[in-house]
């Protein structure tokens, strides 16, 4: 029987065969020769960029290209900060204004786009994901068992957890703005600056109104499968200059990944060259980071995966 597990950053099918990356065209030959790899990631690569058919709002509209929270310094994260922080658990000690702001500009390296903008409270709405589930380390402080509560035999003393559960605190708001990775490139963007008293650093929401945000574009995948040694990648990690941090996509006994990447002038192809297991294997696919210099800083080009043909988007620190 199969069943479902999840991964990583993905939804995935477990069952038992022999190991392939998720994608793989079968029995192809390419799965242990590193040279093989390359060839093939540069074939596929140059089909991918060569579908490659942006519309007129990714170079004149605002496309974002990354989460719409955003922390805009190092937030001293604990386990339990971080684990609210992931699963967006926050309550407001604050009135949040409910008040839409004037149009404010979107600001890019090559000129600047007015936008509505949502309300503070309409922010927050989008931002909190509900409280904590029961769990274990809620609530906050662990409670003393009282003198009574020996005598109680359904008492929930004998479920109190030992560490802390908690959500993030919100004590104060400002608009502002954050730098986001956008289709024209970093841009400064209209934000709201939750202040959360665990945090060193605000939570920014971004504020533009879903109305003026441009869609990605659908992706042109090759028609041929993915061949085989060749892994697609999942998401961008992170963009420092020239270096791109992404995860591949692999099988749980596959080898590696190494790093590949095709760039050209407008668009940068990315993927991952992976020693296939042999044998029988657990059919279990995994998502690892893998990192790779380009020749020039991105800039404003779009990062597709050479598996699907979709843009990356950066996932949030």
């Amino acid at each position: 029987m199969r069943r479902l597990v999840v991964v990583g950053l993905g939804l995935l099918m477990v069952g038992v065969g022999g190991c392939a990356p998720a994608g793989s065209a079968p029995g192809g030959s390419a799965g242990g020769d590193p040279g093989r790899h390359r060839e093939a990631f540069d074939e596929r690569a140059a089909e991918v960029a060569g579908a490659w058919r942006p519309r007129s709002d990714w170079s004149g509209g605002y496309l974002p290209l990354q989460d719409a929270t955003v922390l805009p310094g190092q937030p001293g994260f604990t386990a339990e900060t971080e684990a609210a922080f992931r699963s967006g658990w926050y309550r407001d000690q604050i009135p949040l204004p409910t008040k839409v702001p004037a149009d404010a500009a979107i600001r890019f390296s090559d000129g600047a786009l007015t936008v509505p903008l949502i309300s503070a409270a309409e922010a927050y709405r989008q931002l909190d994901q509900g409280d904590p589930p029961p769990c274990e380390g809620r609530p906050r402080v662990p409670q003393a068992p009282s003198p009574t509560d020996a005598t109680r035999p359904d008492d929930s003393v004998s479920t109190r957890a030992a560490t802390a559960c908690i959500p993030l605190t919100v004590t104060g708001v400002t608009l502002g703005t954050a730098e986001v990775r956008t289709s024209r490139g970093v841009a400064a963007v209209p934000a709201w600056l939750f202040t959360v008293a665990e945090l060193t650093t605000p939570v920014a929401r971004l504020a533009v109104a879903a109305r003026a945000v441009a869609a990605v574009p659908e992706p042109t995948a090759p028609s041929r499968t993915l061949p085989a040694g060749v892994a697609g990648a999942d998401r961008l990690r992170r963009v420092e200059g020239t270096r791109l941090t992404y995860t591949v996509g692999l099988g749980a006994c596959d080898s590696g990944p190494t790093a590949l990447v095709r760039e050209s002038d407008d668009v940068v192809v990315v993927g991952g060259g992976v020693v296939q297991g042999t044998g029988e294997c657990i059919a279990l696919a995994v998502l690892k980071p893998v990192t790779v210099t380009l020749t020039a800083p991105l800039g404003a080009r779009p990062v597709l995966d050479v598996g699907t043909g979709r843009v990356l988007t950066l996932a949030t620190p």
